[in-house]
């Protein structure tokens, strides 16, 4: 019931969303006439700039998997990399490429099936922690200029106004920042052992503690996967400023890297498909307000910024129609893939205390 009402919820946001970045005849019009004068040179740049997000995500998931003795062939690591990149971006939630990537992951290491699910639970947190740290240093730098009045009313809609959405963002990383320090402390002093059985979230707590004592041992794999992290934020801001420049916006390179932070958090929250929507609304009120972007150009940018990190992951979906997994007859369901997961996950947690 709890997944069908999100759904429904999202549903609801993402038509609402939608309906407001097209409902409007004059910007509709607005919108082609910016196509069409776009630089579209900008637009292959983009792609290359997500190309390189890629390639600092595959550096960072091989050296987390040689931490945990996986050594997969060139050709088996790209693979699985596109495989878990195409699901990520075509599935609502953006973790159902983990889930098929660490079920192939343990097809092709099955004596290793607890490293490899560690090496992805903590390839998720060291690329939250570089983005954590990257925004803490941009909005430190520029939250004077994110926050500063822009002439909208205490009384009126705050969506509308810039300072809402860099204060959700400090809320939402300063919830993760306490969490990561509480989950570190009951690793560090060990009260995993005191936490009755059914405590919430118990099992995925006895994951990141196993996850924190082997890779604070391998402290220079974990150092240069940070680095690999903060490549793959910034060359995704580099993205859509890439794309910016496409539809001639006039943004300065510290103020867009400013402003993609708040984007990235408020359009990964679950309110809408991939953020669909999301990513529009947002960039139309810190761009407009804040560097005087057109409303057309705002919502191209979001727009053709999700068109162009779709493109870079398509590859995948055509690499998993042949891809065969070592020791199976073929793919497998989603479903079947869940409920191994979950299984397996239990099993590992279990060995783990």
């Amino acid at each position: 019931m709890k997944k069908i009402l999100i759904t429904i919820l999202q549903v609801c946001v993402t038509g609402a969303l939608l309906y407001w970045v097209f409902h409007d005849p004059a910007m509709r019009a607005a919108m082609v006439g910016a196509f069409r004068q776009a630089h579209f040179q900008w637009l292959g740049a983009a792609i290359l700039s997500y190309l390189v997000v890629e390639l600092g995500a595959i550096v960072r998931w091989n050296i987390l998997l040689k931490v945990q003795g996986i050594n997969l062939s060139t050709s088996r690591l790209l693979g699985l990399f596109l495989i878990g990149l195409f699901y990520n971006q075509f599935l609502p939630g953006g973790t159902g490429g983990d889930i098929v990537k660490t079920y192939l992951l343990w097809k092709e290491a099955p004596d290793k099936k607890s490293g490899g699910l560690l090496a992805i639970l903590f390839d998720r947190m060291i690329g939250l922690i570089a983005l954590i740290i990257i925004t803490g240093v941009l909005i430190f730098l520029r939250y004077d200029w994110l926050t500063r009045d822009v002439g909208i009313p205490p009384d009126a809609n705050q969506f509308h106004n810039p300072k809402f959405y860099v204060w959700v963002v400090l809320i939402v990383f300063g919830s993760s920042v306490l969490f990561f320090v509480t989950t570190f402390v009951i690793s560090g002093f060990n009260l995993l052992r005191v936490l009755p059985h059914r405590f919430p979230g118990r099992e995925k707590l006895i994951e990141i503690s196993a996850a924190y004592h082997l890779y604070a041992h391998h402290w220079r794999a974990t150092v240069a996967a940070f680095f690999a992290s903060a490549v793959c934020h910034l060359a995704t801001f580099a993205t859509f400023l890439c794309v910016a420049y496409a539809f001639r916006a006039n943004v300065k390179v510290l103020d867009f890297f400013a402003v993609m932070p708040v984007e990235r958090t408020i359009s990964s929250l679950p309110i809408s498909f991939s953020g669909v929507g999301t990513r529009e609304f947002v960039l139309n009120v810190m761009l407009f307000n804040l560097c005087g972007v057109p409303p057309e150009v705002t919502r191209l940018i979001g727009l053709m910024g999700f068109t162009v990190l779709l493109l870079c992951g398509l590859p995948g979906g055509i690499v998993y129609l042949f891809y065969k997994p070592s020791g199976t007859a073929g793919h497998v369901k989603m479903r079947e893939m869940k409920e191994e997961f979950a299984t397996l996950e239990h099993e590992i947690t279990e060995k783990e205390e």
